[in-house]
């Protein structure tokens, strides 16, 4: 990918021609957090990550496009089962899931305008809350998040092997 110079942020929902594009999009992504994980435990992860644009329970995947270029994806989900497939995780509300920016695109604004734009969507729906899950080392995410004012909401944390996931809550 080749230096970004315009700002306009194009947010769309995906199609099939950008399936491969958001799949390299969010190892690129998220590669930076390799160092977190055992080897197993990073394949499976990044594999995990890259099905899920396949994953049936997903409402809406956003894409975020600069200059004709996919840069950023979101997923939201109904609810906290169809999310991530933990029945006790008993959260009846939409959730937000693998928000992704590309290296290059970062610093641009595109992770707000995507989370802004699934924010709009879930107020469209009438919702009163959206949520999402992040783990400590995500620190420029959860400073995003907190920006836009979600509050922590312990009560709704999970982990899977030794990774806390946290949860964050926007009430609408």
């Amino acid at each position: 990918m080749s230096k970004l110079m315009n700002n306009q942020i194009i947010v769309k929902e995906l199609v099939s021609e950008d399936a491969e594009a958001v799949r390299l999009l969010l190892i690129e992504s998220y590669q930076q957090y390799e160092h977190y994980f055992t080897p197993q435990a990073w394949e499976e992860y990044s594999n995990r990550i890259v099905s899920s644009i396949d994953n049936p329970n997903v409402d809406i995947i956003f894409v975020a496009e600069l200059e004709q270029r996919v840069v950023g994806t979101l997923q939201l989900f109904r609810s906290g089962v169809e999310a991530y497939e933990i029945p006790e995780l008993q959260i009846q509300a939409p959730i937000i899931r693998l928000v992704a920016v590309h290296p290059e695109a970062r610093g641009r604004g595109v992770g707000n305008v995507l989370l802004n734009n699934a924010i709009q969507k879930v107020k469209a729906l009438g919702e009163s809350s959206i949520y999402l899950h992040t783990t400590d080392f995500m620190v420029h995410a959860v400073q995003l998040y907190k920006k836009l004012g979600f509050q922590r909401d312990k009560t709704n944390d999970f982990s899977r092997g030794n990774m806390v996931s946290k949860c964050y809550r926007l009430d609408l």
